[in-house]
């Protein structure tokens, strides 16, 4: 079984940061490509960032290209998501995913994860 664990929401003000962790459960972490995804309230979930297995690929919407990144520690089974210049339109419910298949590049969309954390909430005030 996997479990995903989120943790470093919170509130925030535009302009400030946020540091997202997903902790993984399992010892074949490093094997999965994972992704972060967000979802607003009335809105559907989409993609924030996604990384390769390898961790030598990435992908970001265009939304945050230039103000989040995605890494990973294999060694610590985490994943992770710096945010940077944040505006209100952030403001989601983060979740962290594990990609279907193992040894895969980075996946974009939402059905090509199968284990999803519980979320942590980001707000970003004006």
């Amino acid at each position: 079984q996997v479990q995903l664990v989120e943790s470093g929401g919170g509130l925030v003000q535009a302009g400030g940061s946020l540091r997202l962790s997903c902790a993984a459960s399992g010892r074949t972490f490093s094997s999965y490509a994972m992704g972060w995804f967000r979802q607003a309230p009335g809105k559907e979930r989409d993609v924030v960032a996604a990384i390769s297995w390898t961790g030598s690929s990435t992908y970001y919407a265009d939304s945050v290209k230039g103000r989040f990144t995605i890494s990973r520690d294999n060694a610590k089974n985490t994943v992770y998501l710096q945010m940077n210049s944040l505006k209100p339109e952030d403001t989601a419910v983060y979740y962290c995913a594990r990609a279907r298949g193992d040894y895969s590049d980075y996946r974009r969309r939402f059905y090509e994860y199968d284990y999803w954390g519980q979320g942590t909430q980001v707000t970003v005030s004006s």
